[in-house]
């Protein structure tokens, strides 16, 4: 089984085939979505407001992130790994990020690294032999600029762009004009070359999802109520539980 590389997802866009990521922090997780087929597993710094509860997604640590994309890298044998670099180096300079990735690539195991930052930031990791998934958003320009903007981190060495809110009009634009593959999450749509879903929307997994009326693959947060609501009545019935 051919793991999947950055050339290889650059291939995909030209060859018109959709690029398919997912966001996940953890070890089981990775190993179903690998099997599933996905092309890209992304261990995102929204771990800790996803899963730990934090107020925001600036507060993880590089430190977190290892060890979240050392989990991770565990559990993938196909698909191309990239972890996030995270917003407190990237806000401490060019420096502190490009050292930042590359414990991210040596240590994490990661393939590619994923960062919020200027062009020199990408370039400067680029040069120190990490490829980077640059983030960018829709809502900072018109499709001018944003087409302007994402030529510039091609040209710093991007090797895929994450177009957050790009919108039908400056995605379709911005993939047409750049020839390295671009992915969207949050306000991506068909129009761009491939799409990247959080894994626990993709499958209902958290305690929104219980009263959510959002259509989803499916709602595990419904099945899971029902399966600890039956392991305590199991329990407290004096019957054994399920699965020993």
């Amino acid at each position: 089984m051919a793991r999947v590389t950055v050339a290889a997802l650059q291939d995909m866009k030209r060859a018109g085939h959709k690029i398919v990521g997912v966001v996940l922090y953890d070890f089981p997780t990775a190993q179903i979505a690998d099997r599933a087929g996905v092309d890209m597993v992304s261990v995102g710094d929204s771990i800790g407001a996803t899963l730990w509860g934090q107020s925001t997604e600036t507060e993880v640590t590089i430190e977190e992130l290892l060890l979240a994309c050392k989990a991770v890298r565990r559990g993938v044998k196909r698909a191309l790994v990239s972890c996030d670099v995270p917003q407190g180096p990237v806000s401490s300079g060019v420096e502190a990020a490009t050292a930042a990735a590359i414990r991210l690539a040596q240590e994490g195991g990661a393939d590619m690294v994923k960062v919020l930052g200027a062009p020199e930031v990408v370039r400067s990791i680029t040069r120190a032999g990490v490829a980077v998934f640059a983030e960018f958003h829709g809502d900072h320009g018109n499709p001018e600029q944003l087409v302007a903007a994402a030529k510039r981190l091609e040209e710093a060495g991007a090797a895929v762009l994450d177009f957050r809110h790009s919108g039908p009009v400056a995605g379709a634009a911005v993939a047409k004009a750049v020839s390295i593959p671009v992915m969207g999450g949050l306000g991506g749509g068909p129009w761009l070359d491939g799409r990247v879903r959080l894994a626990h929307t993709a499958i209902g997994y958290g305690a929104k999802w219980l009263d959510s009326k959002t259509e989803t693959y499916v709602n595990t947060a419904k099945l899971s109520l029902q399966a600890f609501a039956e392991l305590v009545d199991d329990v407290r019935s004096g019957r054994q539980i399920k699965g020993g």
